[in-house]
């Protein structure tokens, strides 16, 4: 397999694919990395990409975190290195401001786990998969962001409990504990994509203002992180952008006509 196959991306109906893809448990490498972020990238500039779905391949796995083979070949200046740019990818993901939603087609651990935490939604597939952050297991912590978006999605007593025992939860359990949105059937990954495909459409022009969409994502993921005067401007500044979209202009004529709103994401 070559670097080029380890990340790819697809585009259609306004949707972004992008799919990871090293078997047998797409687990991540510095090169695996390197493509994601440039996909996120192209996505990002991309003026028909409206939503980016995040998956993995095959039928067991959508990421078992970093590949333990590479992790043992690097020095420890190269593993920093490679923590810190994971780091940069998973934000560069998480500051696009395009709704990202990661479809949890198999077992979601580790480093997995921490990819789909930089996703806006996380959709998972029912069935045997697993879902958690069991580092601690390997005597390690979890180092991809997982300590700190995690307690930021269910709290400092859960998101502990969760990562002092390494215990791992499947999909319906992990959606109870709030780490999953919602819980979908399928049989094969290609069903349960189909599915996932379908939701995302919703969030797509003409049905949704996804410009709107985006900022509102700006606004959730920059706003708790600064004070509420520094938050309350950001929302001011993103809201003079939408006042001046010709979807808000758009949104505004179909409520005073009464009918349905035909959006197209500008």
């Amino acid at each position: 397999m070559t670097t080029a196959d380890l990340a790819t991306l697809t585009c259609a109906d306004g949707i972004a694919t992008i799919t990871l893809s090293n078997p047998p448990a797409n687990g991540y490498s510095y090169d695996m990395m390197r493509q994601l972020d440039a996909c996120v990238l192209e996505a990002r500039m991309r003026e028909d990409v409206h939503v980016l779905v995040l998956t993995g391949a095959g039928e067991k796995f959508f990421c078992a975190g970093a590949d333990i083979g590479a992790l043992r070949e690097m020095t420890p200046t190269f593993k920093y290195a490679f923590c810190l740019h994971a780091n940069e990818t998973l934000q560069r993901l998480e500051q696009t401001p395009k709704l990202v939603i990661a479809a949890l087609n198999g077992h979601t651990v580790g480093g997995g786990l921490e990819v789909a935490l930089a996703c806006d939604l996380r959709w998972g597939r029912r069935g045997p998969a697993k879902v958690g952050l069991p580092e601690v297991k390997l005597g390690v912590l979890p180092g991809t962001g997982g300590t700190q978006r995690l307690v930021r999605l269910v709290g400092r007593a859960r998101a502990m409990e969760l990562m002092v025992t390494g215990r791992v939860l499947d999909m319906d359990e992990a959606a109870a504990a709030g780490l999953v949105h919602e819980v979908l059937e399928g049989d094969t990954t290609a069903a349960f994509l189909a599915q996932v495909h379908a939701r995302a459409r919703q969030f797509c022009p003409p049905h949704a203002a996804s410009r709107a969409v985006g900022l509102i994502k700006r606004a959730v993921q920059t706003g708790p992180e600064v004070g509420l005067a520094e938050g309350l401007a950001l929302e001011r500044e993103l809201q003079q952008q939408l006042f001046l979209s010709h979807d808000a202009q758009e949104g505004m004529a179909a409520n005073r006509e009464r009918r349905e709103p035909r959006f197209e994401g500008r």
